[in-house]
């Protein structure tokens, strides 16, 4: 039993020492996070602080005529098990919505969740982020997407002359040839650019160049962080208020939103993963991609970047082919932070994902959009963008 106390008392020890050392490498804040909050979940909105994004005055709800029979039909055509409510339960879904033509055929809430719930977006917020960059370039707060990312954030060049060789479209398609490692532990760029206290002094010191741009394709936090500086510095306003005054009201959500931030101090956005909002306005969202980014007679997403920036285009064409998400199928593409798959008729499907299986599917062929927010992902990620596209075609035309 002594030697058993002994044993805990230099475990414990050497524990504490362990932390001290994290403590002089990492800011205590984040240390800490990494360490209580472990693994992002979905309930990470309510522990970051954030700012909040109001809806438009007398928004108007999507109209709603629910198709029960034919949505559960979709659904076993798509692969599900049980009973359409009892299967997004066990899968751990809190939100599933189905637009087709921009009414709500399908409404359901699990989970704790309900229609005035807000759900975390986690990666949907980077295509969220691809639009403000296009809404940008229009209003020519950015130039052009092929600026170099330096012509905004001189900083880089000075500490690595070679990043004036990345554009902002780069960055875009995830194709910037940027060093990033998710591992390991506090050390792994993962942990670093969801729970880093000071994310804006992290992409400016920390990111670093190991190949040349336009070669690879390499999911990267870094790149949607560099990107909210890029459009923060260029619009004179927080990334939260520009999505507010350009997206947010002029398209008519109906519910409040807010963008999570790395902390009060700092107060930048997590653009990576921050944005939280009712899955109605996700779904609002879809629409307003659909539809070449117009909502009524209001424009509000240039209509060309609607398109350019959710289609495969033959510059990034090779930086994502063999990736996990491309496997062997060529269809398959990345654009401007939206997944896509290309159809045999020259259409194609696309969305907005994010971790634990958020998902917002947009099929124009068919005029659905599909809503997902979840705990946890339930079935192998793929799977729920399959599944859409399946439920999509059977419930088009």
């Amino acid at each position: 039993m002594r030697r058993l106390r002994q044993g805990v008392l230099v475990l414990l020890v050497a524990l504490a020492a362990l932390l001290a050392i994290a403590c002089v490498l990492y800011p205590p804040a984040y240390v800490y996070r990494v360490l209580a909050w472990r693994d992002a979940d979905a309930d990470d909105y309510l522990r970051f602080p954030m700012r909040r994004i109001e809806a438009a005055p007398a928004a108007v709800p999507l109209p709603r005529r629910p198709e029960p029979e034919r949505v559960a039909a979709a659904w076993r055509q798509a692969g599900g098990e049980l009973p359409m409510e009892d299967d997004l339960a066990r899968l751990g879904t809190q939100a599933f919505l189905v637009l087709r033509q921009g009414t709500v055929i399908h409404e359901s809430y699990a989970n704790g969740a309900s229609r005035e719930s807000w759900v975390t977006s986690f990666s949907v917020a980077k295509s969220i982020l691809s639009t403000l960059m296009g809404i940008a370039v229009q209003e020519r707060k950015i130039a052009s997407l092929d600026d170099a990312v330096t012509r905004y954030l001189p900083e880089l060049r000075q500490r690595d002359a070679r990043f004036e060789r990345i554009t902002l479209r780069h960055l875009l398609d995830m194709a910037s040839g940027i060093h990033y490692a998710e591992f390991p532990f506090l050390h792994g760029d993962d942990a670093k650019t969801y729970y880093y206290p000071d994310l804006r002094r992290l992409a400016l010191t920390e990111s670093r160049i190991e190949g040349a741009p336009a070669q690879h394709f390499h999911y990267n936090n870094f790149h949607p962080m560099l990107l909210g500086m890029v459009l923060e510095r260029a619009t004179g306003m927080p990334v939260s208020r520009y999505l507010e005054t350009r997206l947010w009201q002029p398209a008519g959500m109906v519910g409040p939103a807010s963008w999570s931030l790395d902390s009060e101090a700092s107060g930048f956005e997590k653009m990576e993963s921050g944005f939280n909002a009712r899955a109605e306005d996700f779904a609002r969202v879809g629409w307003l991609m659909l539809q070449g980014g117009r909502m009524g007679d209001r424009q509000v997403v240039p209509a060309a970047w609607a398109d350019e920036s959710t289609r495969p285009h033959a510059v990034s064409a090779g930086y994502y082919a063999g990736t996990p998400w491309t496997g062997a199928d060529a269809r398959r593409f990345y654009t401007a932070m939206w997944w896509g798959q290309a159809r045999a008729d020259g259409e194609r499907d696309f969305a907005a994902r994010g971790n634990h299986g958020q998902l917002v599917f947009v099929s124009p062929r068919n005029g659905i959009v599909i809503v997902r927010h979840g705990w946890r992902y339930g079935i192998p990620p793929q799977e729920w963008f399959e599944r859409a596209r399946r439920m999509a075609d059977a419930l088009g035309g």
